[in-house]
């Protein structure tokens, strides 16, 4: 564990835990708090970033990161899609991830600026990623040069965006990278409760609370809002990281047994003493570098693999 990786796990034991042990999420604080603590990585060199929030660019509302020079569009692309339970957290709170994996995948990212809870609850979230998902197809991207990546609530939106497009006979992308997905909205793993305590961002019982502010009346076991609970048969090749000490552990070894169970091709990584979503906090953590570095891989194998497939292998019947 490097110095800046228990640097990080100390400043969340003591700026952002203790808000998760209040027994009433507050929505509008954690939304100030990203909002505060934004900080604007620099674009990449020979990148250019592309912000979309008007209206009209509806629905693909967010961010794309693309090379500055139009002969060097990458034959991949990443949709991205960020933490923040739900309810908090954007685009822009995630540039430090996105750029960092974008520019080791030699990927174009676009980055979607989803609707959040309590506002737009369960299934906005995941409507706008297929629409997204969607859109990029309408605009000739070819499936098969695609992953759908996601940290946190954005790596069970993730999920569940593979599951709703298999289920909806979409066609589907190369891969997913899940980043300490969380996956199970009815907080029923054994971490919630065994690694309480030792998570040094969340408490155990923050994970129930915050499932409610973005399901409102759904039940937690929707298999498109906790993608744990749906049939994984057919949904393409997972990679997946989270950290020891994590309350949300569960729903990641969990969800990879499961996959691997159906017949899903599975890379599950277990990393000793990392914070949630660790890989945030590249490049100042060499740990976040090491996974996003991993990740990366993980990109460029699938969509090559996809890329030297008949097209009549990468279609869905």
């Amino acid at each position: 564990m490097s110095w800046q990786s228990a640097l990080a796990c100390w400043f969340l034991r003591r700026q952002f835990r203790p808000r998760t042990l209040q027994p009433v999420i507050d929505v509008e604080y954690a939304r100030a708090l990203t909002a505060k603590r934004i900080w604007a990585p620099r674009v990449p060199r020979g990148w250019t970033l592309r912000e979309q929030y008007r209206p009209g660019d509806a629905p693909l509302q967010g961010e794309w990161l693309e090379p500055a020079a139009k002969a060097a569009v990458p034959r991949r692309t990443i949709l991205y899609l960020h933490g923040g339970g739900y309810y908090f957290c954007s685009p822009k709170s995630h540039r430090s991830l996105v750029f960092e994996l974008a520019k080791r995948a030699s990927a174009r990212t676009f980055s979607l600026d989803y609707r959040l809870a309590p506002e737009h609850r369960f299934p906005a979230a995941l409507d706008d990623a297929v629409a997204a998902w969607r859109q990029l197809l309408a605009d000739g991207t070819p499936p098969g040069s695609i992953v759908i990546a996601g940290d946190s609530a954005g790596g069970g939106l993730a999920l569940a965006t593979l599951v709703a497009l298999r289920d909806a006979g979409d066609p589907m992308p190369a891969g997913g990278v899940l980043f300490s997905p969380w996956t199970d909205l009815a907080a029923t793993g054994d971490t919630i409760r065994s690694n309480d305590g030792r998570d040094p961002m969340f408490s155990g019982p923050a994970i129930a609370r915050a499932a409610q502010v973005y399901l409102g009346d759904a039940a937690a076991t929707h298999p498109h809002a906790s993608p744990l609970y749906a049939d994984l048969r057919g949904l393409p090749p997972l990679f997946m990281q989270a950290g020891d000490t994590e309350v949300l552990l569960d729903d990641t070894r969990r969800v990879a047994t499961r996959a691997r169970e159906a017949g899903v091709q599975v890379e599950c990584e277990i990393w000793p003493k990392m914070p949630h979503v660790w890989q945030i906090f590249a490049p100042f953590i060499p740990e976040a570098g090491a996974a996003l570095d991993k990740a990366a891989a993980f990109v460029d194998r699938v969509t090559s693999v996809r890329a030297a497939q008949p097209s009549s292998e990468t279609s869905i019947v």
